[in-house]
């Protein structure tokens, strides 16, 4: 019989992967802020907005199923969070939301804002769309401020639902913009993601121009990129971490956690370097040989291990994924904040459909990818 405890670590995986997965796809997003620099002329800009408008919705479609699986696994953080970091939450969407418009209605008759403007939506929602989901992520391993009270479900009055998280800080998410860690996480993500558009485009692009200035973008957004990621995971397996008491449920600060989650659970420890090894021999052969295409194949799933084993480590071996440094014992953990057992069951046979519809996305993929694209492509189809 499947136990409720196996079904609690199959659905955190589940949204680690979705994390994972996500954090690739925000090439899209990276690519956006390269519009301007990498374009020279009109018709390289709309080179570079035709190649991720064509992906755009994939991004979009993963960060709305991540909140969702989030929303139907482990509720107790969607109220929590979505609720009470709510302006963090709300930029997000907001920067998303402006995405969606920008590919819609930047080419549209009568467009009184201008291409331009809508460009500089793209921009802002490639920076800080990026940055805020990455701090947003930092806080599963600096904490936030809250307080969660499940005795509060017996003060229903039949007149206004009872509250059973309450946020302790009047910025409601935004004070994690004063953590450095936080920071560093954001930035990671941001590089991260212009890192993945200069390989993807590298992949897709045949235009000598853009070429030649796509090997200066690497070296400018790979380089930080690995700075911030490594000075993140050092400091992260170096600090305390919030630990739980199988026993007890009691959340406790352990020096060295998230360290100790990596060897007490080898699999984590071998996804972790399997992943971070993928990255770095797409990004360095990349750069060493100029004219290989297929870096972003090795780097883009590097960064999806990499990123759902940093998840992983947040969740798995006893440890609160989303803590509270208001109130420790408010900390949640995939014990005290998921769904029923029923729920998680029937949900994880629902479960068993993502590998067709990811192997109906990488023939959709490859269907549409099967030229690369030149200067005169988007002058006969579709063009955003």
């Amino acid at each position: 019989m499947i136990t409720y405890s196996f079904l609690q670590h199959y659905w955190w995986f589940i949204i680690s992967l979705l994390g994972g997965i996500l954090s690739f796809l925000l090439f899209v997003q990276g690519g956006q802020t390269l519009i301007g620099s990498i374009g020279k002329t009109e018709n390289e800009r709309k080179l570079l907005t035709n190649v991720i408008g064509k992906k755009w919705h994939y991004t979009f479609t993963t960060l709305v199923t991540f909140g969702g699986a989030f929303f139907a696994s482990f509720p107790l953080f969607y109220s929590t969070s979505f609720s009470g970091a709510l302006w963090v939450w709300m930029l997000i969407l907001a920067c998303f939301i402006l995405q969606a418009v920008s590919y819609e209605y930047q080419n549209k008759p009568g467009n009184f804002f201008g291409r331009n403007a809508y460009r500089g939506f793209l921009f802002f929602n490639g920076l800080a769309g990026t940055f805020l989901i990455g701090a947003a992520i930092g806080t599963f391993f600096t904490g936030s401020e809250f307080l969660v009270n499940k005795a509060n479900i017996a003060e229903f009055s039949g007149q206004f639902a009872p509250v059973i998280s309450q946020w302790q800080h009047p910025l409601h998410g935004l004070e994690a913009l004063f953590n450095l860690r936080n920071w560093l996480l954001g930035l990671t993500v941001f590089f991260l993601a212009r890192t993945m558009a200069v390989l993807f485009f590298k992949n897709r692009i045949k235009d000598n121009n853009i070429e030649g200035r796509l090997n200066g973008a690497l070296l400018k957004n790979a380089v930080p990129f690995v700075v911030f990621f490594l000075t993140f995971l050092i400091w992260t397996l170096l600090a305390e971490g919030f630990a739980v008491n199988p026993e007890t449920n009691e959340v406790y600060m352990e020096k060295f956690k998230y360290f100790n989650n990596l060897i007490q659970v080898p699999a984590l420890l071998i996804l972790l370097l399997v992943g971070v090894a993928g990255v770095l021999y797409g990004i360095i052969f990349s750069m060493l040989k100029s004219t290989w295409r297929k870096g972003v194949w090795f780097a883009g799933p590097g960064a999806i291990i990499t990123v759902t084993t940093l998840l992983l480590m947040a969740g798995f071996n006893y440890t609160a994924y989303y803590p509270s440094t208001y109130d420790l014992q408010s900390s949640l953990t995939i014990f005290n904040s998921s769904s029923s057992y029923y729920t998680l069951k029937v949900m994880s046979i629902v479960s068993f459909l993502i590998p067709f519809v990811l192997a109906y996305i990488f023939y959709a993929w490859n269907a549409l990818e099967k030229n690369h694209a030149t200067i005169d492509e988007f002058k006969e189809g579709h063009s955003y």
